[in-house]
């Protein structure tokens, strides 16, 4: 059975147990990238904590926070973790925007997604996880996001080697998927909704994962 058959298998049997996922949850594509910077060797649920405190004081703005002291930001996104180094990260993504664009982020759309990975990943403490989520979940572009938990997955199925580099992870997927955001979205968001709550680092759960039918079919020999 060939990659594509079997990639496309795992989505749609994830789609059938999972549904529509909902992710990225952000009101604006500014909003996405401050998570997407935020959410760096942290849980969601302090993002979340960091983003309302950007809320509440009505700062996921691009002027408001780009004339923001950083030190000022730095207390406001504390629950996020190393957050002098974030605050600091978000600044130099803030100063990106206002050098390409102004800040007005619909602007982006004049440039194609190979400039604009390669100007992301130029911003000190954007790597490619980082600057993939951007362009996927707040610019609408098809770059397939993988992390820990998708090297996690596929690797324990023997699909790929353990120590697969993030690039070459990529490619086992955009070289045979179609190039569609919303697929990839999907794809994305599902894998780490598996890596939760069955396929977890330590004592996997199996047996009551949505991927195990294709175990019990032999679907990847």
């Amino acid at each position: 059975m060939s990659r594509e058959v079997k990639l496309t298998a795992i989505y749609k049997t994830l789609q059938a147990a999972f549904g529509e996922s909902g992710w990225w949850p952000a009101q604006s594509p500014l909003e996405v990238m401050l998570g997407a910077v935020l959410t760096q060797n942290t849980s969601w649920s302090n993002v979340e904590k960091a983003i309302a405190n950007l809320k509440a004081e009505k700062l996921i703005d691009f002027s408001a926070l780009n004339s923001m002291n950083e030190d000022e930001l730095a207390q406001l996104i504390r629950p996020a973790g190393f957050f002098r180094l974030k605050a600091r990260r978000i600044k130099a993504l803030l100063n990106w925007l206002d050098r390409c664009c102004g800040g007005d982020i619909p602007k982006l759309e004049a440039f194609n997604t190979a400039e604009l990975r390669g100007q992301l990943l130029n911003i000190k403490g954007v790597g490619p996880e980082t600057a993939d989520a951007i362009l996927l979940y707040a610019l609408n572009r098809p770059a397939f996001v993988v992390d820990e938990y998708t090297r996690r997955i596929f690797s324990r199925h023997g699909m790929v080697e353990p120590e697969i580099d993030y690039h070459e992870l990529q490619a086992f997927f955009t070289d045979v998927l179609p190039e569609e955001a919303s697929m990839f979205r999907e794809y994305h968001a599902h894998l780490v909704t598996v890596a939760k709550g069955w396929c977890k680092r330590r004592k996997p759960d199996c047996t009551r994962c949505p991927l195990r039918t294709f175990l019990e079919q032999d679907f990847y020999e």
